[in-house]
């Protein structure tokens, strides 16, 4: 089976987004004979230069279309020029190459299949337009694909009432081998964030909290690393300074996976205090290292927390509170710390990209099936 995925951003762009689209076709690849393929655009948002039309990343073969436009709602209608020989046209994210795609589908013909990856509801800028897009554009190119995957239950939620049922819920997986067993073998009081420095995250949110802890304690610490996006580092770094914790922070842009893996040998904490998450990727990877999660209290982070039964959720409104909750959490002796730090590993092996994949060929093999049964039926009429 061919599968073309569609997605505005891939490597050697950096996000959950990209993240999710890499591990899946790598594993559709390798292990369930799926001739998987990526088409994106040809540039990383806020980075200059154009990157090749073709090329090989990992084991997937990686097609680059030129964009016009803004990088919310990017413009590339060249997406028909590739996908010629495609069984399935899996779309990745609600933006232009999901309507436009559902738009021309008497043109291309292509079976489509749609992941949300938390819709565009990521902050509660514009919010009566975004609703609005989504009650009417969005519902009616709905219509054009076979099968709509919520990739976390608030996407199924928030895209049931659209989708009827077209929808299937599939949430992300993790690599699981890319961080694992990753963090700090002792316990310290050092806090790591790792993601996109974006303001839906509430990055400096962490600034107030981290003060609130050095007075619990002088030892917490932060680091800050990720890929620059909305936000720079030199804006976040002198937020920290007016918050009076700039000496306690350290900040590393564009970490390799490698860089990254090294860091978090130096932690045992794990803090994010975003404001929007579909699945909260992140927090899941850092749990797969042996991070203990300090969590903002949004959907997916609550349910991720009931779930694994292990973490703190955090109310920004309540800093005291929070950083005692967080101090007591310290744990007394070496093995205690051990013990936890395993159970956190353990917690999150439900979300392996294998079985996640699987999930995903089971519903590429419906939708051909179901399509090739109503050629049959029409054939005989």
């Amino acid at each position: 089976m061919k599968v073309v995925h569609v997605v505005r951003q891939f490597s050697p762009s950096v996000g959950g987004l990209e993240a999710s689209v890499f591990d899946l076709a790598e594993v559709q690849r390798k292990r369930f004979e799926i001739d998987a393929r990526v088409v994106t655009l040809n540039q990383v948002f806020g980075r200059e230069g154009i990157l090749p039309a073709s090329e090989v990343i990992g084991n997937i073969p990686v097609s680059r279309i030129a964009w016009r436009g803004s990088p919310r709602y990017p413009l590339a209608p060249a997406i028909l020029t590739q996908l010629h020989d495609a069984d399935i046209v899996h779309v990745h994210a609600v933006d232009f190459f999901f309507d436009f795609l559902a738009m021309t589908l008497p043109l291309h013909r292509k079976k489509l299949v749609a992941s949300t990856h938390g819709g565009f509801f990521h902050t509660a800028q514009q919010a009566g337009l975004k609703k609005l897009w989504f009650n009417t554009i969005t519902r009616a190119s709905c219509l054009a694909y076979k099968r709509i995957i919520a990739c976390s239950q608030s996407d199924a939620e928030t895209f049931e009432a659209i989708a009827g049922n077209r929808l299937t819920l599939i949430e992300n997986g993790i690599d699981q081998t890319r961080l694992k067993d990753a963090a700090s073998l002792v316990q310290n009081r050092t806090i790591l964030y790792f993601g996109r420095f974006t303001k839906h995250k509430r990055i400096a949110a962490m600034f107030p909290l981290l003060r609130a802890l050095r007075e619990q304690h002088p030892e917490w610490r932060m680091v800050i690393a990720g890929r620059e996006s909305e936000q720079k580092a030199a804006e976040l770094r002198a937020l920290s300074v007016a918050e009076e914790v700039g000496g306690a922070v350290e900040f590393v842009v564009g970490p390799s996976d490698n860089a990254l893996r090294k860091l978090i040998g130096h932690a045992a904490y794990f803090l994010c205090l975003s404001g929007y998450e579909g699945f909260g990727l992140a927090a899941v990877e850092a749990m797969s290292a042996g991070l203990y999660p300090i969590l903002s209290d949004i959907a997916p982070f609550k349910r991720l927390n009931a779930q694994t039964g292990l973490g703190l959720i955090v109310g920004s409104d309540h800093l005291d509170e929070a950083a005692a909750a967080i101090e007591a959490s310290v744990t007394q002796g070496t093995s205690e710390y051990s013990n936890r730090r395993a159970a956190l590993m353990e917690s999150v092996k439900r979300y392996d990209w294998e079985s996640t994949a699987a999930q995903y060929a089971t519903v590429y093999d419906e939708v051909v099936a179901r399509t090739a049964r109503r050629e049959q039926l029409a054939f005989r009429q």
